[in-house]
C-alpha cells in the first residue's frame, strides 16, 4: 500500500473511528477498525528491553499480567559494556524470532536515557552515561529487530532521568545540555534506523508535558530529524489527550473499550474550537500506515530454538562482564578448593524488576554451573535476600567455609529491593550485610574474589584493596551462572569494559546535589558534566 491509499482509508473513516483510533483497544493492542469496506488491523505490542515479556491472553487493562515463557537477555547495563553492535544486533534479532511467535508485531524498547545519576533505579535498563555509546548500542538493538519485520519503540523520549515522582516532575534542562546529553542517542537512532515508533514520557520538560509537548514531538523529531513513523505514549502518559493531537503524540496507552481513556476530551476540544478535525486526520493517517506495515503477520510454524537463544543470552553474559581487578588470582584451576560465599551465587539475580520483567524458561546459577560442571565446592549463604540481610549466624557459617580454601568466591552486590522500576536508589551503598561479610572473609582467607552483581554502580569502600580480584557481572540475564562460571574458570576472556563511572562514594559526583530535587521540579544544574565528563573535568 501506498499514501494514497491510506489517504483513501481515512476519507472512509468516521470522525467516532478516528477518535477510537487515537487509543488501543486494551493494555497492548491498538483499535482496529472493521467494516465492509475498512479492515484496519490491529497491532500487538509487547514489553521487550531484555526479552519479550508477552502477557497471556486477556481483553482487560491492567498491567503486569503473568506473561508467557522467554528468553531473559542481559539488561542493557550488561549488554553495553560489551562495547560490541553485531552481539547486541543479535540479541534484538532473537527478541524479534520470540516476538514473532508469539504473535507480537512491536517490541518496546530500547531504552537509551542518560545515566544521569547512579541513582536512578531503571538505570540497569539503559546503556550509558554517555549518549554516543548509548546512540550506537541502541541503533544495534533497533536494527537487529526490524531487520526481522519486527517494529520497536526508543524510549523514554526525553530528559527522563529518574524514577522519583516520574509521572508528574519538571525537568529542567537548557539547550546546550539537551543537545549535547540527552537527545543525541534519541537523534543517532530517528537519523539511521527510523525506529517504528517512538515513545515519549511521562515527564515534563521544561514546564510542557512531553506528551503534550509540539516542540520536541513535531519541530525537533519530525521536522528537524525527519522521523516518519508514530509516537505512542508511555503507558498512561497522558495529560491532556486534545493537546497531544495537535503535539504530535498519535498513539495513547494502555486503551480501553470505544473512545478510550480520554476520548471525551477530544470532542470537549473540538465543541470549543481548541481542536479541529484536520488536527485528528494528521495523527489517523500515521496509525492508519502504522496499523498497516505492523499488524502481526501470519508466519506459518515460526519457533526458535530454546537452547539457542539460551547461548545467545550466555555470550551476552559474558561479553559484558568487566574485570574490575585482577592480582593474579584468576583464572582459577579446577583443582583448587573453593568456597562460594553468598545467596546470590545460589538465587541469581539476573533482571531487574518493572515492566521488563521476563519469565525465563530456564534459569542457571553459578552453583547449577558448578553442579553441572561437577566441580566441587563448599557454599554457605552469608546472608538473605530480604532488607539489609544481616545475620551473624550466616556470617559465622561463611566464615568458618572459607577457612582453609585455597580461593573464596563470594557473591555480592544489590538484590532485587534496591533497585526497580518506580523508585531510586537512596544510596549507592551495598548491603550492610555484604560489607561485613567481605570484611570477615578476609580475615580468614586472603584469596578473596568478589562477582559483583548489580544494576547500577555501587561504593566499593575499603575493601577493594583486600580482595584479590573483583568480576562485575552486572545483571546476566538467564545463563547468568553459566557465564560467570566460564569468566573465572578461564574458559571466556572477561573483555568487558565500563559504560559507566563508579564514583568512589556518593558525594563525589556532582549531580548528586540536584538529583531527586521537588517537590516537583528537577534542575539539570550539572549542565554537560554528567559521568565521565565531570570527573575528568575535575580531575577527580
Amino acid at each position: 500500500m501506498n499514501d494514497k491509499d491510506y489517504q483513501a482509508i481515512l476519507a472512509k473513516l468516521t470522525l467516532d473511528e478516528k477518535v477510537c483510533m487515537c487509543s488501543g483497544s486494551t493494555t497492548w493492542l491498538t483499535q482496529p477498525i472493521k467494516r465492509d469496506d475498512v479492515d484496519i488491523p490491529a497491532v500487538r505490542m509487547s514489553d521487550g528491553p531484555v526479552g519479550l515479556r508477552r502477557e497471556k491472553m486477556s481483553g482487560g487493562v491492567n498491567i503486569m499480567q503473568i506473561p508467557e515463557p522467554a528468553t531473559c537477555f542481559p539488561g542493557a547495563v550488561t549488554t553495553a559494556s560489551s562495547w560490541d553492535e553485531d552481539l547486541i544486533e543479535e540479541v534484538g534479532h532473537a527478541i524479534a524470532v520470540e516476538a514473532q511467535s508469539l504473535g507480537v508485531s512491536t517490541v518496546l524498547g530500547p531504552g537509551v536515557n542518560i545515566k544521569r545519576s547512579p541513582l536512578c533505579g531503571r538505570n540497569f535498563e539503559y546503556f550509558s552515561e554517555d549518549p554516543f555509546l548509548a546512540g550506537r548500542m541502541g541503533a544495534a538493538w533497533v536494527h537487529g529487530v526490524q531487520k526481522t519485520n519486527v517494529g520497536t519503540s526508543l524510549k523514554h523520549y526525553l530528559a527522563n532521568n529518574q524514577e522519583y515522582i516520574r509521572m508528574c516532575i519538571d525537568s529542567i534542562v537548557d539547550e546546550r545540555t539537551l543537545r549535547e546529553i540527552y537527545m543525541p542517542a534519541f537523534e543517532h537512532i530517528v537519523k539511521t534506523e527510523h525506529p517504528t515508533t517512538v515513545m515519549c514520557s511521562y515527564n515534563r520538560l521544561n514546564g510542557t508535558y512531553l506528551s503534550d509537548n509540539k516542540r520536541f514531538l513535531t519541530d525537533v523529531l519530525r521536522d528537524e530529524w525527519g522521523y516518519k513513523g508514530i509516537v505512542v505514549s508511555d503507558w498512561g502518559a497522558v495529560n491532556n489527550r486534545a493537546e497531544g493531537i495537535k503535539a504530535g503524540m498519535d498513539l495513547e496507552m494502555p486503551g480501553g473499550k470505544g473512545i478510550g481513556f480520554n476520548g471525551n476530551n477530544i470532542y470537549n476540544a473540538l465543541e470549543n474550537g481548541t481542536l479541529t478535525e484536520e488536527d485528528i486526520d494528521k495523527v489517523v493517517l500515521r496509525l492508519i500506515k502504522f496499523a498497516y506495515e505492523n499488524k502481526v503477520r501470519e508466519v506459518d510454524g515460526v519457533t526458535y530454538d530454546v537452547e539457542e537463544h539460551n547461548q545467545i543470552a550466555r555470550r551476552a553474559a559474558e561479553g559484558g562482564a568487566v574485570l574490575l581487578k585482577n592480582d593474579g588470582a584468576l583464572p582459577l584451576k579446577a583443582n583448587q578448593s573453593i568456597a562460594v560465599i553468598g545467596k546470590l551465587a545460589k538465587k541469581l539475580r539476573y533482571q531487574g524488576g518493572g515492566s521488563s520483567h521476563i519469565l525465563p524458561h530456564k534459569v542457571t546459577s553459578f552453583l547449577d554451573a558448578l553442579d553441572n560442571a561437577g566441580q566441587k565446592y563448599e557454599y554457605a549463604d552469608g546472608y538473605t535476600l530480604k532488607g539489609e540481610g544481616y545475620k551473624k549466624s550466616l556470617i559465622k557459617k561463611a566464615v568458618k567455609a572459607a577457612k582453609g580454601k585455597d580461593a573464596v568466591l563470594l557473591f555480592i552486590g544489590l538484590t532485587d529491593a534496591f533497585e526497580s522500576e518506580g523508585y531510586d536508589r537512596s544510596h549507592i551503598k551495598m548491603p550492610t550485610s555484604h560489607v561485613t561479610l567481605v570484611n570477615e572473609l578476609l580475615k580468614v582467607n586472603k584469596n578473596v574474589i568478589v562477582v559483583l552483581s548489580c544494576g547500577s554502580p555501587v561504593e566499593i569502600g575499603e575493601w577493594d584493596k583486600g580482595v584479590k580480584a573483583i568480576l562485575n557481572v552486572y545483571l546476566g540475564g538467564q545463563a547468568g551462572g553459566e557465564a560467570t562460571y566460564n569468566l573465572l574458570y578461564g574458559k571466556v576472556n572477561p573483555s568487558g569494559k565500563l559504560a559507566e563511572t563508579f564514583p568512589v562514594c556518593e558525594n563525589d559526583y556532582l549531580g548528586s546535589k540536584y538529583f531527586r530535587m521537588g517537590p516537583r521540579t528537577v534542575e539539570y544544574r550539572e549542565s554537560v558534566y554528567v559521568g565521565y565528563r565531570y570527573y575528568d573535568s575535575a580531575k577527580k
